[in-house]
């Protein structure tokens, strides 16, 4: 598939290093499985965005990884700049715009219930609102696009807390928004003690 030049992905990774990804999950599970649990769901955010109609911008947290799962030639892979994520965001969406793109989201790396067919359609949805949303069952949201930058969204915000949807709605009260399913990303032991896929990491774990 050609990608579309006027849609940009960005997607925002950490880097997967032990004792420094998924801690509120590592503290049941353990540093090792946590882990293993971040490089599968790394795997499954590149198996989903690898054939999106989209050009594809990659945030790495820490360094730039070279020789890792993200193919070099579809990942325009860069390092998140600012001092808190509402900076980092606002930045990369920045950079998107001054390149030209018409229609830019924004993903995280740890979501399992999310497809390459969501994605496609949230950027069609763009063509008839000012933004759209995926609602996170955490209160945040594992989605946000739009088609001009609104820095003001993410000023102000409780980063990792429950309020940050409802929050970022307040700022929007006047735009058109496409609100997407609710999800749940992956933070804690509750978000996959019950996911089929997850067991072999688990099957182990004495709660």
């Amino acid at each position: 598939m050609k990608n579309n030049k006027q849609n940009l992905l960005l997607i925002f990774s950490r880097n997967p290093e032990l004792g420094k990804c998924k801690t509120r999950l590592a503290a049941i599970v353990g540093d090792k499985t946590a882990l293993d649990i971040y490089r599968f769901l790394l795997q499954h955010t590149a198996g989903i965005t690898k054939n999106i109609n989209a050009q594809k911008h990659l945030y790495y947290s820490s360094t730039i990884g070279k020789n890792d799962i993200w193919d070099n030639n579809g990942y325009d892979k860069k390092l998140q700049s600012g001092n808190d994520l509402g900076e980092r965001m606002t930045n990369a969406f920045r950079y998107g715009f001054d390149k030209g793109f018409s229609k830019i989201m924004v993903i995280g790396s740890d979501m399992y219930d999310l497809s390459q067919d969501d994605l496609d359609d949230a950027f069609k949805s763009l063509d008839e609102h000012d933004y759209v949303i995926g609602p996170a069952e955490d209160g945040g949201y594992y989605l946000l696009g739009m088609k001009v930058l609104n820095q003001d969204i993410f000023k102000n915000k409780n980063w990792g807390n429950k309020t940050v949807l409802k929050d970022t709605l307040a700022d929007l009260k006047n735009s058109t928004i496409k609100l997407l399913a609710t999800k749940n990303d992956i933070d804690i032991y509750e978000d996959i003690k019950d996911i089929e896929v997850f067991e072999p990491f688990i099957k182990d774990i004495k709660i």
